[in-house]
């Protein structure tokens, strides 16, 4: 919050991120077309409805402008859509750099498949779920961290509509129906979102039951993405850290280890028929 009680409504960028530099590039820009407009920074926060502080540190490259800033910073300025037409890349650089980077493999992948065991897989979360995951967080995430945080994965969901469309498979653990991560209501709109997903075609949701006695899945949560040119990649995160898995070795084991827990799964149609008896519960 600033001194006027006004929302700053901008995060900070990543250190040692490739993004820095377009961020304070940006402001730059900003400053200059404020200097030209004959205005102190005092009084373009007043006019934007931001504090001084705010104005100071985002001319710096110290915080990123959400979009909504650069939409009214283009009128005060009378700059004529050439301020708001910085919003797409500032955008982008709003994220922290990993998703950045996830999101990218996602985006050129033709099919995806995933197996989580603790919570829903981000894919498949609805924004007061994600929400929850990160409030629950410790350490605990500031305010800003959650929002930028949230709207990062929310943001990696476009995958869902993109032409041409890519095979997602996702296979969840059957305490992630039942666990009330963020409160019943939450877990209620969740489940709906996993039954609209299971709705599209080129979606297939399957659950795997507790009491199984064989699992291929005990060596944790994991990810596959396969590409037009045949080339395959795996993504893991754990507690401290994440990466990109690209060794031919390592992807077959993790192609062997998801094929066998689809199979020991439920099926599709009996895993919407599971999801649908837990959201009657819940």
């Amino acid at each position: 919050m600033s001194v006027d009680g006004m929302d700053e409504a901008s995060w900070e960028p990543d250190g040692a991120d490739e993004a820095q530099p377009l961020v304070e590039m940006v402001g730059r820009q900003l400053k200059l077309w404020r200097e030209a407009a004959g205005l102190r920074p005092a009084e373009f926060g007043a006019k934007l409805g931001y504090g001084e502080n705010l104005i100071y540190k985002i001319e710096r490259g110290v915080r990123i402008p959400r979009p909504e800033f650069l939409d009214k910073a283009d009128k005060v300025l009378s700059a004529g859509g050439k301020i708001a037409a910085m919003k797409k890349d500032v955008e982008r650089a709003r994220y922290p750099k990993k998703v950045r980077d996830l999101t990218k493999l996602e985006a050129k992948a033709v099919e995806l498949g995933a197996y989580g065991a603790h919570n829903m897989n981000g894919l498949l979360q609805t924004e007061d779920y994600s929400r929850a995951l990160y409030d629950m967080r410790r350490p605990a995430y500031s305010q800003d961290e959650v929002e930028r945080l949230v709207a990062a994965r929310m943001a990696r969901q476009a995958i869902f509509e993109r032409q041409p469309l890519a095979t997602l498979t996702f296979v969840q653990e059957e305490v992630t129906l039942t666990r009330p991560l963020g409160g019943r209501m939450v877990m209620r709109r969740q489940l709906e979102r996993l039954l609209e997903a299971s709705q599209l075609r080129h979606v297939e949701i399957q659950v795997m039951p507790t009491l199984r006695e064989d699992h291929a899945g005990m060596g944790g949560e994991l990810q596959l993405l396969k590409f037009a040119d045949g080339t395959a990649l795996g993504h893991w995160e754990g507690q401290l850290a994440s990466r990109v898995i690209s060794n031919p070795k390592e992807i077959r084991i993790l192609e062997l280890r998801y094929g066998i827990i689809r199979s020991q799964a439920l099926t599709p149609r009996e895993s919407l028929t599971l999801i649908e008896k837990v959201l009657g519960e819940t």
